[in-house]
């Protein structure tokens, strides 16, 4: 899913990992994702999509951390938008990353059941260095 020579920067942003920078972002990713030719529908599917993934950075790959901050990246092709994001937070447990079955009914705890519904893929990651993770995530939009 890395980025290829065809496709165009529509936005890169660095925030701080903090809940009230959310609207920020679900604000930036809308209108983006609408200039880039996604219908309302789907493009509020997607910034939930998006919200969630970065709400994951914030409670849990810097849970332990007063401060931090992650980057996200969006660029597109002919058919499809890709999602980046990364953090410098401690590398997180993979195996820990999954949907929580659905009969298990509490508040939270959904936002990778909604990224594997609303997204055609994604995948997570460490980066190379010691410190740090990634999400990407990409929707066909044609």
């Amino acid at each position: 899913m890395q980025p290829n020579i065809d496709q165009d920067l529509l936005f890169k942003l660095k925030l701080p990992a903090e809940a009230d920078r959310l609207a920020l972002v679900r604000s930036v990713v809308q209108r983006a994702i609408e200039n880039a030719g996604c219908d309302n529908d789907l493009a509020q599917k997607i910034v939930i999509a998006v919200n969630e993934a970065c709400m994951n950075i914030i409670q849990h790959a810097y849970k332990d951390i007063k401060k931090g901050e992650f980057e996200l990246e969006l660029t597109r092709d002919k058919d499809s938008l890709y999602f980046r994001l990364i953090d410098h937070a401690p590398h997180i447990n993979l195996e820990k990353v999954k949907p929580r079955d659905l009969d298990d009914i509490r508040p939270g705890g959904l936002g990778i059941h909604f990224i594997n519904e609303i997204m055609d893929d994604f995948k997570i990651g460490h980066l190379d260095n010691d410190k740090g993770n990634y999400m990407e995530m990409s929707i066909n939009i044609d």
